[in-house]
């Protein structure tokens, strides 16, 4: 990982998959597994992966004059709640892999649900790692969070955030009939709101000074923060370290977490290769240069590292 201050650009939320990665999932022979560029997942319809969005060259092309970009195992993969002899080879792809991704890249660490080995995940905060990735589904409640806070404990020890990226969709008899937009549109935001009041109920007290980060806007958990009064609940003041990333949303989510939050909590994020990034200085967005600027570079600094820093 590069050290702080970043100069350019930083993109806290993208996917690609190293070769270690690609490499495991073509050994095994259930899901989630790669057959070809066939991707497996259990309950779901196969999905034909593009080899192009995991092609080193053509990433590295792309992020030209990108100060940083932080790649994340695939959650909804399935592969942290998997049992942990099964996860270990995939987990351990993973790492292998991100750590020798060249800049501007970076990557987030994973664990395993059922074995997270705090001694391991604190390695690699301190070995390059700029944090930890965990799925929405294992923060669902105020009980889950609860019980995964002494993990996460070990990125509030380091002074290293958590992202909470949206987690596996549990299979039922409907689901190959559903639009294929339906878990992104229905599944994700829900996981993300349902993470989002847990830690608004629960995860100051229990973990008060880590910086935490939700994708994809926390599903516009914010702009329920009305209905939260209305119903007799309390939001008190914008939390400094719970951030919200802007990955797949347009002026209007924007909107509505700006107004919720205000902009300083806010930190870009693309979801590369499944959306694209936006420039919020530019039509439709219009931010202007100073508040795009925070978004894109100040922002992500203090999410990251705790500090206000870097250049556009």
């Amino acid at each position: 990982m590069p050290n702080p201050p970043i100069v350019g650009r930083i993109d806290v939320h993208q996917h690609l998959w190293p070769a270690e990665l690609l490499e495991a999932l073509r050994a095994r022979r259930s899901g989630p597994r790669l057959d070809g560029w066939t991707l497996h997942l259990p309950g779901e319809p196969p999905f034909p992966v593009t080899p192009q969005d995991h092609d080193l060259d053509a990433c590295l092309a792309r992020e030209a004059g990108t100060g940083l970009a932080l790649v994340s195992l695939s959650s909804p993969l399935g592969i942290e709640d998997l049992h942990p002899d099964d996860a270990a080879p995939l987990l351990d792809a993973w790492h292998v892999g991100a750590a020798r991704l060249p800049a501007p890249f970076g990557a987030w660490a994973a664990v395993s649900r059922l074995d997270p080995d705090p001694g391991a995940l604190k390695d690699r905060l301190t070995g390059g790692f700029v944090g930890l990735q965990v799925p929405a589904t294992w923060l669902a409640t105020p009980a889950r969070l609860e019980e995964f806070a002494p993990v996460l404990a070990v990125c509030e020890a380091a002074s290293a955030p958590v992202l909470v990226h949206p987690g596996p969709v549990a299979a039922t008899d409907e689901r190959e009939s559903l639009p294929g937009w339906w878990p992104a549109v229905v599944d994700y935001p829900a996981q993300l709101q349902a993470a989002w009041w847990a830690w608004h109920a629960a995860g100051r007290s229990l973990l008060p000074t880590l910086r935490i980060g939700f994708v994809a806007g926390a599903g516009l958990a914010a702009g329920h923060h009305e209905r939260l009064r209305a119903r007799g609940g309390s939001v008190g003041r914008v939390d400094a370290d719970v951030f919200v990333e802007t990955s797949s949303y347009g002026p209007q989510g924007l909107d509505v977490l700006v107004r919720a939050l205000g902009i300083d909590v806010v930190v870009a994020g693309s979801d590369r290769p499944y959306a694209e990034p936006a420039d919020l200085a530019a039509p439709p967005f219009n931010l202007g240069t100073a508040a795009a600027n925070a978004v894109d570079v100040v922002n992500p600094h203090r999410f990251l590292y705790g500090i206000t820093g870097g250049a556009s």
